[in-house]
């Protein structure tokens, strides 16, 4: 249930920890010591870019008399707010763009285009979940309060509608954000905390309100005044945008958090935790997919989520290159590097939220050893001596090694009986 020992799970010392940091850290200087004018031209290209397909995708509606100029409208004002979302605002609010010194391009100014507050989304996706990351009970994006994602949740009667919830969920993903940042369970409470939330849900409030008069009201109203295109037309093609970039958003955002191999942790190790101890973490913790430039830049380089968990304020035009170093990492002490096509990782999540809609009894595998379920304990037949320098080959065994091992022997086991079951009637069956 859950990893309780980060390194006994994955199978290193004390001093390979420490030796992995040191490589990692390596990395993240060679980054910052070659960020310059390039780096800082990528982003403004993007911020004019996007401006540019909002603009456009304005301009159709407001020519929208075709239907065919109606969806062109649409679709590229749903990539306007993907992109704004994803490759700009995550980002920026991540601080990536900071060592500019451009006070416009920068995490403590930028108010992206969501219901979401920015100083409420950087006060708990920066600390909590990137300090916290799939840590039970103190990482609030597992499971976002409502999915069971893992069978370290008990088994509740609600549930059940696991399927329906993760729709709804990916389709209202902006409104969400907001919600998660406000805490509202604690609105009527009295002391600190009841007063920060209910600052926080007048905040929320202010910018969603904001939102909803700028998609729904001065836009389309703007739009009605050409021959066109009417209200109605322009709010329902607001709508179906901010749908659109909803259900976009929540489909990388879960690739990098809920496939298999993303692995959930107990907060009893967190005591202590060495720098080398959190990387280790933050590459246990998430998954990739494989991604061309293209599908890169729309995921706001979230395809390398491995890498944004390792260096989350590191330029996300850097990513692709620094996963090339990361990956030679995890392979050198012998650690899964979690990555998959986007429709393999997609179709993974969905699977697991289906299955998980279950209680446990109808569930086949373990509770330390299941696709979205692992601990230390599921190498418990291993032997304390495998994590050591394989004769043969000379390379360390670690945990990559360790979970293959763990599969094979599970197979033959299984073979085995089913050997077994085979053979035991048809020695009935003769002596009939």
């Amino acid at each position: 249930m859950a990893i309780t020992d980060v390194p006994a799970f994955a199978h290193l010392t004390d001093a390979d920890i420490e030796n992995l940091a040191f490589e990692l850290d390596a990395i993240r200087q060679d980054v910052e010591d070659s960020l310059g004018e390039r780096d800082a031209r990528y982003i403004r290209r993007t911020i004019a870019a996007q401006r540019g397909l909002d603009v456009a995708g304005r301009l159709l509606l407001a020519a929208s008399a075709k239907r065919s100029t109606w969806w062109a409208g649409t679709l590229t004002l749903a990539l306007a707010k993907i992109v704004e979302n994803m490759e700009i605002g995550h980002n920026v609010m991540h601080g990536q763009w900071n060592w500019m010194n451009d006070p416009e391009i920068h995490s403590t100014s930028w108010e992206w285009d969501m219901s979401a507050a920015s100083k409420h989304w950087v006060s708990a996706h920066n600390y909590q979940h990137h300090k916290y990351t799939n840590i039970l009970d103190m990482d609030d994006d597992v499971g976002y309060f409502i999915l069971r994602v893992t069978r370290d949740q008990p088994w509740q009667r609600y549930n059940i509608g696991n399927l329906p919830y993760n729709l709804v969920l990916a389709l209202a993903f902006e409104w969400a954000i907001g919600l998660q940042t406000v805490d509202l369970e604690k609105y009527f409470d009295d002391g600190p905390e009841g007063d920060i939330a209910r600052r926080r849900t007048r905040e929320f409030t202010t910018k969603a309100a904001r939102q909803i008069v700028k998609d729904y009201v001065a836009f389309p109203a703007l739009t009605s005044l050409s021959p066109a295109a009417t209200y109605k037309s322009t709010l329902t093609a607001n709508a179906l945008a901010n749908v659109i970039r909803s259900f976009w958003a929540h489909a990388v955002i879960v690739c990098g958090h809920f496939p298999d191999g993303a692995e959930k942790f107990t907060n009893t190790d967190m005591a202590g935790e060495t720098k080398g101890e959190w990387y280790l973490r933050q590459m246990l913790g998430s998954a990739n997919f494989d991604a061309g430039p293209v599908l890169r830049f729309l995921s706001g380089n979230l395809c390398h989520q491995i890498e944004h968990h390792l260096f989350p304020d590191l330029p996300s035009n850097r990513l692709h290159q620094v996963s090339l170093r990361v990956r030679a990492v995890c392979d050198k002490y012998d650690l899964p590097y979690t990555t998959a096509s986007f429709a393999m990782q997609y179709g993974r999540t969905w699977r697991t939220i289906a299955k998980l809609s279950l209680p446990n009894r109808y569930l086949r595998d373990t509770a330390d050893d299941a696709p979205e379920t692992r601990s230390e304990r599921m190498f418990t037949e291993l032997g304390p001596g495998f994590a050591a320098t394989d004769p043969v080959t000379g390379r360390h065994r670690g945990l990559k090694t360790a979970i293959a091992a763990v599969r094979h022997w599970r197979r033959a086991n299984r073979r085995r009986c089913g050997s077994r079951q085979q053979t035991a009637p048809s020695l009935s069956n003769a002596q009939i």
